[in-house]
């Protein structure tokens, strides 16, 4: 029979997991608690949490829910990056703490109900941040309205130098 306390905890992982549109399952062994700390502050600036899990429990909480497909990741001392906005910028944040602390290993993710490889949670981080995207998208509906406001530029400014020409040749004449 289950205690009370383990029964609460997985219902505060359900109620944690709830809403979660991206997850990112890691390995810490080898990070001190002060680098633990640090990447929670950096996840927190992208509006994640990071959550050391205990596998057990964690796996129960993940039950028909759509991070089920991270239970077979959990082996070890895992933590569960989550966030409920924008899985690049977690993917960034992890990849970027990655970087200055190898020891932190990315072992699988979920994005959207989805389970993804290491590989692209990397992929995921390399892809541009949202503004960047979208103004790329604003740059490509713009360059064609800009070359027609060019042209018709171009055939006003024909039009008015062909009248000028004229109105200099009856002013001559």
């Amino acid at each position: 029979m289950p205690s009370e306390t383990k029964l609460k905890t997985v219902e505060e992982l359900r109620a944690r997991f709830d809403g979660v549109r991206s997850a990112i399952l890691t390995e810490y062994r080898g990070l001190t608690v002060e680098q633990l700390s640090q990447l929670r502050r950096e996840l927190r600036n992208v509006s994640a949490q990071y959550k050391v899990l205990q596998n057990r429990l964690a796996k129960i909480a993940v039950q028909d829910s759509p991070l089920d497909g991270l239970r077979q990741y959990m082996k070890g001392p895992t933590a569960l990056a989550l966030t409920r906005k924008d899985a690049v910028a977690l993917a960034k944040a992890l990849q970027s703490f990655q970087k200055q602390h190898p020891e932190l290993t990315i072992t699988a993710g979920c994005v959207e109900g989805q389970v993804i490889r290491a590989s692209y949670v990397k992929a995921l981080a390399d892809l541009p941040t949202r503004e960047v995207l979208l103004a790329q998208v604003v740059g490509t509906f713009q360059a064609p309205l800009a070359n027609l406001v060019q042209t018709l530029e171009g055939v006003l400014r024909s039009f008015v130098s062909i009248l000028d020409q004229l109105r200099a040749k009856r002013e001559a004449s």
